[in-house]
């Protein structure tokens, strides 16, 4: 199949970049990747996205998102990309059902999914109390207890952040020590309702209706490990999160973590004619409304590309 610009990725970049250059009378094509919508579809309600004072569910808006997109044009297929060769143009990608595409340029979209530690309760629980955003969902448990799992500066900033809304914050670090930066670490100890409990385990997360608390082991200066139950009503995995960048890597230029690098404030990678939207290549923001900028800004960018 033959395209003006592929799109790799769904979400709010992929969708946003297929409006943008439809309207613009750009033939784009999206391959959805394994979960139309991307990652914000597993969130049940949204709240702070521009324009829904009512809030609106992650899954209701990428639906109002792909239909704008396919309204003006952009053709939606299903597949996950396998092999891309952007050695020369016009590029080719294969997806994992024998699909092949040839397009004059790519945007990749391909987002960023949250790290959890490998807990089972954590996918029970997933929308029901547990979260690995929590800017996105903190509100929910305004005035509530709460827990954030890791010891970096995604922890770090998600403890300091749940402190203005919620009652409680317990930050469970597997090390005896915090790895966030020293001016985070003391901001986290001069909050009054933040308490960091080094050396401890989520072992596991309970509740009927969702999550009521969590059993954590903890393991102090002597071998005796001791478990014990923390009443909260909301847990938040701060342990990281993992572009999906993997099939790329070889030929587009990453950071150590794997995030697309961009040229500047356009979303041109290191590849004339390819470009990076979103999560994938947003290591700090992650926020949907975020992913929708650039995934227009990616869209006038191609379209400068294709028309020079």
């Amino acid at each position: 199949m033959k395209t003006q610009c592929l799109i790799i990725g769904s979400g709010p970049a992929g969708y946003t970049a297929g409006l943008y250059l439809s309207r613009a009378g750009i033939k784009a094509t999206l391959i959805s990747g394994p979960q139309p919508g991307g990652q914000l579809t597993d969130t049940h309600e949204i709240e702070n996205y521009p324009g829904f004072p009512e809030n609106i569910s992650g899954y209701d808006l990428m639906e109002l998102m792909k239909k704008q997109s396919e309204k003006f044009g952009t053709q939606i297929v299903s597949g996950l990309v396998t092999e891309a060769d952007f050695s020369k143009r016009p590029f080719v990608i294969k997806t994992d059902d024998n699909q092949e595409f040839t397009a004059d340029s790519v945007i990749i979209a391909t987002g960023a999914t949250a790290k959890y530690t490998g807990l089972a309760a954590e996918k029970k629980y997933l929308g029901q109390g547990v979260s690995a955003c929590a800017v996105c969902d903190g509100f929910f448990y305004r005035k509530q207890d709460v827990i954030v799992v890791g010891g970096g500066d995604t922890a770090a900033g998600d403890a300091l952040y749940l402190s203005n809304i919620c009652n409680k914050v317990y930050v469970a670090v597997r090390k005896p020590y915090l790895r966030a930066s020293q001016i985070l670490q003391d901001r986290m100890k001069e909050a009054a309702n933040i308490e960091i409990l080094t050396e401890t385990v989520v072992t596991d997360i309970f509740g009927n209706d969702g999550v009521e608390g969590v059993t954590v082991k903890h393991k102090g200066g002597t071998a005796e490990e001791t478990l014990r139950n923390i009443a909260v009503t909301g847990y938040f995995a701060a342990v990281g999160r993992k572009p999906q960048t993997e099939v790329f890597q070889e030929q587009i230029r990453t950071d150590e973590q794997g995030y697309i690098l961009t040229d500047g404030v356009s979303t041109k990678t290191n590849i004339e004619g390819v470009f990076a939207a979103g999560d994938c290549a947003d290591p700090v923001y992650r926020q949907a409304v975020v992913a929708a900028g650039s995934g227009c800004k990616a869209a006038l960018d191609v379209e400068k590309f294709l028309n020079n």
